[in-house]
């Protein structure tokens, strides 16, 4: 026993009991698999009650036949810190109190009630804890939650039981749920069909900006993202000027986070104690007879970067730590009430989440039974499993009653299964659309979410990209979104001719978009961008220097004034293409596949890259200190990397020998690989004795480098305010206007000019429907790309040009109201106008 202020917990039989019986009449009842396992998932995990006692439950199929049966077999083993953790350190040792609680096995389920657990605050760590159990053959096995709330070390360690009702009770903007949902009197509905009046559905925004929290502020947190807003906010409700940085934030009704759940993180074969967030002491041979001890544990902050798409599933209801400055659950709160609050009216937040699959790290993580089988991105989820599918709705209805208004589900695509009855794989639409259909509870306050699916099916056949419809789940849903065909991963706007070639989409989004995501710039995009040969038709009008051209591509006026002045849908715009900064999908949390992803990634360097942006010593520390101070060298390598790990099918110890030998001066071994402008004295000591360890410490160092150099704090300063200031303008028209949304009508007219050196997109539609007394009309011309044209807006659209005026104009352009500025008039490429009839 220990000699402690904190009295050892113990479980609480009587109560144990009551959980039980409750658990057992619900799988003694006539209700469904499906619906058994919904009921009993909203008591799995942790849950802190208001009289003290903690509630613990797990999922554990097959446990009974493995587990040796004695009282002491199952138990929750649980870790309470005995001294204060500081949540920024870096790094720190901390004494922690060890103790072994018995649970109780019924069935598949894991249930037990305690006393003396401490439960975590913004404040206060609480205690941490998962399920531990000794198998027939005498080893001890570990069980995660998860369902957790708190996972302030990764998924890799225990769970942190979190006050969650006390967090719910003190946020800020329960005001504002209140006016937008239905009072209850917390009924735990699960799906609105289940309910005879569903609470009300949060309305589609105007207009979305996406972002990557990490490099969304210089803190790369939650909480610098709070300070920008509540920054923001707090100019505005005092007349104060925005900065362009600043404007770069506003003219959005929403925010879409890319995924916030925690992510895989980077796992050696063998000893991970070194670089582990919670590093424990060496696992005991045999247990010992005290349940009570104290031990050291090393705590580091987590340090995982990664754009969100690499996840284990499990603790997705919780928010990556990595995103958190405080590892406290109460950041994302704040976070979102600071939005719900914001001077100038309610800005919603939209989780993408990430339910189709999960990395293969997965597999160390949770039971079997969650997965069926491998695919390209690691596991398919086991959705018709009925308590894996109750488990993954209940994880996301945890996940929403954060606050969230609104999902982005990734990969819809994905949810598939083979029915045995039809003998066909066939989208599992039902889980789809239960996905959109979670009720809401906080606080009483009972709302449906905004939804929105990317969904490419009928991905992956080949094909998919010309013959995908983007419209089933709206077909399905017709309250939801999708994302539309040219929002979609393989846009490539640096081409030349990329909005003439893709005109048979244009037209699609403009007559029956009206329920689409539409825009340029997306967290996907620019890893398409990145990875076009800078040999190919390149439409050079957007810029001097690739750089450039990637920068103007996906931040274009013309097609800013397209999407927001005239296109129907939803317009989505991405961050860092605001800032004209950089990103790609860059992550430190993969040693296995790194060095094929860098492989993938390095055109980054060229599209991204020029020798004055590396030249700043703060700019790619990590692959300067490996003596890489040239561009052009580390472009050098990176292209015999990327050649090498082709021709040898990522096999590292053949890339690492060849790589070697090449820049050893064996230049017959070198692919397309031009070295004789380059001093040997240049080339880098860390070449020599190349191996597969040090491929590897490259492939992480580019990965850290790119992730840092994307952060928009390195962009602020080269913003043009003119820029800035027409891309705000043009959302604030998209706000004035919201009928632009709605799909064209055969009354409207959209065209297009093309030529082999120019292509320009032109129309005029009006505000139609009932109840509208006076409509508006508005006329659109942007400049798509090539060479400059004259434009005759009078004579294409048979237009009196003294009806009209013009109301906005591109950056640069200079055009007056006037009958002859308005005849005829020059368009150049990324220009565009906007007019509207003078009433």
């Amino acid at each position: 026993m220990v000699d402690s202020a904190f009295p050892e917990p113990v479980l609480d039989d009587q109560e144990t009991q009551v959980l039980l019986d409750w658990a057992a009449n619900i799988d003694q009842s006539d209700a469904t698999y499906f619906q058994t396992g919904q009921l009993l998932a909203t008591r799995l995990g942790a849950y802190y009650r208001e009289d003290g006692l903690t509630e613990i439950g797990f999922w554990t199929p097959g446990l009974a036949a493995e587990v040796i049966q004695s009282e002491r077999s199952i138990y929750l083993e649980v870790f309470t810190p005995l001294e204060a953790i500081n949540f920024r350190a870096a790094e720190q040792e901390v004494t922690w109190q060890r103790d072994r609680i018995p649970l109780i096995l019924q069935g598949e389920y894991i249930w037990g009630v305690i006393k003396g657990l401490r439960p975590g605050t913004r404040d206060q760590a609480g205690s941490f804890y998962w399920l531990r159990y000794i198998d027939n053959q005498g080893r001890v096995k570990t069980t995660r939650d998860p369902l957790a709330y708190s996972l302030p070390y990764g998924v890799f360690a225990p769970a942190e039981l979190y006050d969650s009702d006390r967090l719910q009770r003190q946020r800020s903007d329960l005001d504002y749920l209140k006016a937008t949902g239905a009072q209850t009197k917390s009924r735990k509905g699960f799906l609105a069909s289940d309910l005879k009046n569903p609470p009300p559905r949060l309305p589609a925004p105007v207009c979305i900006l996406q972002l990557h929290v990490h490099t969304a502020s210089p803190e790369g947190t939650l909480a610098g993202l709070t300070r920008i807003y509540q920054r923001i906010s707090d100019k505005l409700a005092q007349g104060e000027d925005l900065t362009p940085v600043e404007q770069n934030y506003v003219g959005y009704d929403a925010i879409e986070l890319l995924p916030m759940e925690p992510t895989i993180e980077y796992r050696l074969d063998q000893d991970n104690h070194h670089h582990e967030f919670f590093a424990r002491p060496p696992e005991p041979t045999s247990l010992t007879d005290e349940d009570t001890q104290t031990i050291k544990i090393t705590l580091r902050k987590p340090n995982t970067q990664n754009w969100g798409y690499d996840v284990p599933i499990i603790g997705s209801t919780a928010t990556n730590p990595s995103v958190l400055e405080t590892l406290r659950p109460d950041e994302i709160i704040d976070f979102i009430a600071t939005l719900h609050n914001f001077f100038q009216g309610p800005i919603q937040v939209i989780y993408d989440l990430v339910y189709g699959h999960a990395d293969n790290q997965c597999e160390k993580l949770i039971s079997r039974q969650y997965l069926k089988g491998p695919n390209m991105y690691g596991q398919d989820l086991n959705h018709q499993l009925p308590a894996v599918r109750a488990i993954l709705l209940e994880m996301q209805r945890r996940k929403n009653n954060t606050g969230a208004d609104g999902i982005r589900v990734d990969g819809g695509q994905d949810f598939r299964f083979f029915n045995p009855l039809t003998n066909l794989v066939e989208q599992d639409d039902g889980y789809l659309r239960a996905m959109g259909n979670i009720v809401q509870e906080i606080e009483g306050n009972e709302r449906l979410m905004f939804t929105i699916f990317e969904d490419g099916r009928p991905w992956p056949q080949e094909g998919w990209e010309e013959t995908s419809r983007y419209l089933e789940l709206v077909e399905l849903e017709p309250h939801s979104y999708q994302w539309g065909p040219l929002v979609f991963a393989h846009n490539t706007p640096a081409l030349q001719h990329f909005w003439d070639q893709k005109w048979r989409r244009v037209c699609e989004v403009m007559f029956q978009g009206s329920n689409w995501i539409t825009g340029c710039a997306n967290h996907d995009t620019v890893r398409r961008g990145n990875q076009i040969d800078p040999e190919g038709p390149i439409n050079w009008h957007l810029g001097d220097t690739l750089v450039e051209v990637t920068k103007t591509a996906y931040d274009n006026p013309a097609i800013k004034l397209w999407v927001l002045g005239f296109c129907p849908g939803l317009p989505m715009e991405f961050l860092n293409a605001n800032f004209r900064g950089a990103w790609g999908f860059f992550r430190n949390t993969d040693e296995l596949y790194g060095v094929k992803v860098v492989s993938e990634e390095i055109g980054f360097l060229d599209w991204q890259l020029t020798p004055e942006l590396f030249q700043p010593p703060e700019v790619f520390p990590q692959l300067k200190a490996l003596g890489f101070t040239d561009l052009e060298m580390l472009r050098q390598f990176s292209k015999a990397l990327q050649a090498t790990m082709l021709e040898s099918d990522y096999n590292l110890e053949m890339v690492a020998e060849s790589c070697r030998r090449c820049f050893a001066g064996e230049t017959n071994v070198c692919t397309n690989i031009s070295l004789e402008s380059l001093k040997h004295s240049d080339r880098p000591e860390f070449l020599n004795d190349l191996d597969v360890p040090k491929l590897k410490q490259f492939a992480r160092a580019f990965m850290e480098d790119g992730y840092d150099f994307s952060n928009v704090k390195h962009w602020g300063d080269s913003l043009n305010p003119e820029q800035v200031a027409f891309n705000l303008a043009a959302r604030q028209y998209r706000f004035a206007h919201p009928w632009l949304g709605e799909n064209l009508t055969e009354r409207d007219r959209f065209n297009r000019i093309t030529e082999e050196t120019y292509t320009l997109f032109y129309g005029q539609r009006s505000q139609h429907g009932p109840g509208i007394e006076q409509s508006e009309d508005i006329v659109m011309v942007s400049h798509m790309g090539g060479d400059p044209a004259t434009v005759t807006l009078g004579d294409w659209l048979q237009l009196e040009l003294s009806e009209w005026r013009v109301v906005l104009t591109s950056p640069g352009l200079e055009i007056g109201n006037d009958v002859e500025s308005l005849r005829s008039f020059e368009l150049r490429d990324t220009q565009g106008l906007l007019l509207e009839k003078i009433v």
